[in-house]
């Protein structure tokens, strides 16, 4: 016997309930008007609504996250599944934070939005958020997901790399979990199953976090300005990884002025595919083996600045922030010291 599935919409605004205003597109639509636009969706899912802010994503940030986690946590019993609508441009920080503050959850949160307004009749908002809404009614769909143009996106692995375009975003290092194609879901991974840990919602996070990307000819002096402000720095580095000498070791000074007072530094790339590996280079091994320099690898930025966050509002601990930081949580990380990660 066919049971439907009990779902929240969570609307928070973004480009998906827009109007054009005199000074630019600006978040105005309601969830219940949202769910206006897919009345398909109520032949196969029960649908309450809810809309706990209604930002531009570009205004989002870890109170939004923190929120949003607070708020799946009240209605986790209540409910099957959970559709986010919000906006694309910061929407892979979001569905990778809530991956961290929502760890081993057999139900699906799923994360929205689109590139043109819903009320527009050109669109793909509307197959957007009927996608998502099937997705979290599917008996195997769990845990964080990104559903955007046909594709379900694991939340630590998603990326906006078209800023117009209505397929924009992709899976980065990893595969697809699912596309969804009419009305039919195909799953490429389907890991219900194989988790048996319990449930934990995370209620900290610690936003002194910086991500400093490096140019040509960058002095390391620019981390004395950030010492301070920030508990971790995040270096978003040339090629496989690695820090510049220019003759003044401003890089190797500062780097040992953050280590030695318990600040966390971590290396990261520019390059968005294939990820890290700084043993490669001289520029980078000889920083990684004298400062022990935590290293993202095949992670992605947004997931790397989320996670330094939430591990961050763990612990003041470095060694104990580092297992947190090499733990694979949602499929984030499959690579690290030179070794596969099968945890």
């Amino acid at each position: 016997m066919f049971t439907m599935k009990k779902i929240l919409l969570i609307a928070t605004g973004g480009t998906i309930a827009s109007k054009y205003t005199s000074e630019g597109l600006c978040p105005q639509i309601s969830s219940e008007e949202l769910l206006s636009y897919v009345p398909t969706a109520r032949k196969f899912c029960e649908i309450d609504t809810v809309q706990p802010f209604n930002l531009d994503s570009t205004n989002i940030n870890a109170s939004q996250w923190l929120a949003l986690a607070a708020l799946i946590e009240r209605k986790y019993e209540y409910y099957d599944g959970f559709v986010i609508c919000h906006g694309t441009d910061t929407m892979a920080y979001t569905a990778a934070a809530l991956s961290y503050l929502i760890q081993n959850n057999r139900k699906p949160v799923v994360i929205t939005g689109a590139q043109k307004p819903i009320d527009l009749p050109i669109t793909d908002a509307r197959a957007n958020l009927l996608d998502s809404l099937r997705f979290a009614s599917h008996d195997r769909a769990h845990g964080v997901n990104i559903v955007f143009g046909g594709e379900v996106i694991a939340g630590t692995r998603a990326k906006k790399e078209r800023s117009k375009s209505f397929n924009a975003f992709s899976s980065i290092n990893f595969p697809q979990i699912a596309i969804i194609q009419d009305s039919r879901i195909i799953f490429y991974i389907d890991d219900k199953d194989q988790s048996t840990t319990p449930l934990k919602f995370c209620h900290t996070l610690n936003d002194r976090v910086f991500l400093l990307k490096l140019i040509p000819g960058i002095s390391g002096r620019i981390l004395e300005a950030l010492y301070d402000s920030y508990d971790a720095v995040i270096i978003e580095s040339f090629g496989v990884g690695g820090l510049p000498n220019y003759g003044d070791d401003s890089f190797h000074e500062m780097i040992q002025k953050f280590i030695s007072s318990g600040k966390i530094v971590i290396m990261a790339t520019q390059v968005t595919h294939e990820g890290s590996d700084m043993e490669i280079y001289q520029v980078g091994k000889v920083m990684k083996d004298q400062f022990n320099l935590i290293e993202s690898y095949d992670m992605t930025l947004e997931a790397t600045v989320a996670k330094t966050m939430w591990a961050l509002g763990q612990t003041g601990d470095v060694a104990d922030f580092q297992e947190l930081f090499y733990k694979t949580i949602n499929h984030d990380l499959l690579f690290w010291d030179g070794e596969e990660n099968r945890n």
